[in-house]
């Protein structure tokens, strides 16, 4: 990172944000008592910035011509977040939509959800295969138990780190980019997790767990690319993934957890980071 400038801490920063990130100019904002300070991750990107810097200045617009009239859609604060990062904030729109009906509807929307048909008869519960699910055409199983969340800590949290990680990879790669990621890797975590035999999980934690790979593989490999994540936070998160693993997760409460789920999305994660980092790598090779 190269650092470019620094802002009193009474500076809106937030449109010069919004369209750095619109304009694909990698970059990162760090805070301290003096204010904030910007930092470039490509320095052949620094003739762009400052010519951002210069309309910023002069409060002429920011944003590309294309984003302009879709701005102007977004004066509420609940529009905002679908022009920054539609795809990720429409899966958030959905987990907080099913966990809405879960409440209403109770077991129906799981049974609808889950990776294979759920049902009751006689008193016992009935399970269908995956096969026959496939054959009948529910296709959408293969993701929909990612969508599923079974408490307000559970949702909070795995759209906490949807929105961190989501968001970067819309902003640097678009947002078809991100749908192709998020349909891949949910798909590989809900799988992992019924290799194991079990059939009643949901959570975005194993797509977050994949993003998280994904990001960190693409920050590490090419460090120019604009991606970013605090190394401790990777610790946080892999120290998090192992301690659910173990027996003493379920004697303080965290039992039940989609372990393979976790595991399988951060495999996925990491090999489609390292395979777009290897295309990224490449590229600026023969642009150098």
């Amino acid at each position: 990172m190269y650092k470019v400038l620094m802002l009193p801490r009474d500076t809106d920063t937030r449109p010069l944000r919004e369209a750095l990130w619109a304009h694909r100019i990698g970059h990162r904002f760090t805070e301290d008592e003096d204010g904030y300070t910007l930092w470039l991750a490509d320095p052949r990107q620094r003739d762009q910035l400052m010519l951002l810097l210069e309309r910023w200045q002069r409060g002429e617009p920011l944003m590309p011509k294309g984003r302009q009239s879709r701005r102007k859609l977004a004066a509420s604060p609940l529009a905002r977040p679908f022009t920054i990062a539609p795809v990720t904030a429409t899966l958030l729109a959905l987990c907080l939509a099913v966990f809405g009906l879960m409440a209403i509807l109770g077991d129906l929307v799981i049974a609808v959800m889950t990776i294979v048909p759920v049902g009751v008869a006689n008193g016992s519960l009935v399970l269908g295969s995956l096969s026959e699910a496939m054959a009948s055409g529910q296709v959408w199983r293969l993701f929909s138990p990612a969508l599923l969340h079974f408490g307000w800590m559970h949702l909070i949290f795995n759209m906490l780190w949807l929105w961190y990680f989501g968001r970067q990879i819309e902003a640097i790669q678009g947002s078809r980019h991100m749908l192709m990621i998020v349909l891949v890797t949910g798909v590989g975590a809900n799988l992992a997790q019924y290799a194991t035999g079990t059939v009643l999980f949901g959570g975005m934690s194993g797509v977050d767990f994949a993003l998280l790979g994904y990001v960190w593989l693409m920050s590490r490999r090419v460090p120019h690319s604009g991606f970013f994540v605090p190394q401790m936070l990777v610790v946080f998160m892999l120290g998090w993934m192992i301690f659910t693993m173990t027996d003493f997760a379920a004697v303080v409460g965290f039992g039940n957890v989609a372990n393979e789920a976790h595991l399988g999305g951060l495999v996925v994660g990491l090999a489609m980071g390292w395979y777009y980092s290897g295309r990224m790598r490449a590229k600026r090779g023969q642009d150098e």
